[in-house]
């Protein structure tokens, strides 16, 4: 049973490519402010192991028609994001639909929503 209006959450593990760790943290600032002006996101964080050269992002939404808009308006930035980096893991939180579900690809890992509650407020 899938909920239309239940909150989504990714999280999404990216190794960097060796040489290439300026280009990704340019290319995913540029990703972030697009997101912060015009992504339906209800919050976007990304956190970065240098050492390792890794990244997690964790991005909130509200519902599947969010998460498909998102990829309609930041296609061009997902790009360019992925130009310096490739996808580790990827997991999602909540019940999308089968549109959402038939874009991520098989190699993900879906965790059901349960019940919850969130504050979003200020700012990173």
């Amino acid at each position: 049973m899938t909920e239309a209006k239940a909150p989504i959450l990714f999280r999404n593990t990216m190794r960097i490519t060796d040489g290439h760790l300026e280009g990704y943290k340019s290319a995913i600032r540029k990703a972030v402010d697009f997101a912060t002006e015009h992504g339906p996101q209800l919050m976007v964080e990304v956190f970065i192991d240098e050492d390792r050269m890794e990244c997690t992002s964790f991005q909130l939404y509200a519902d599947s028609d969010a998460v498909l808009r998102h990829w309609e308006l930041a296609d061009p930035y997902i790009q360019g994001v992925m130009e310096h980096c490739v996808v580790q893991d990827f997991e999602v939180f909540g019940n999308p639909d089968d549109r959402v579900r038939s874009g991520l690809g098989p190699n993900v890992k879906f965790t059901p929503h349960l019940t919850g509650f969130h504050r979003l407020g200020g700012s990173s």
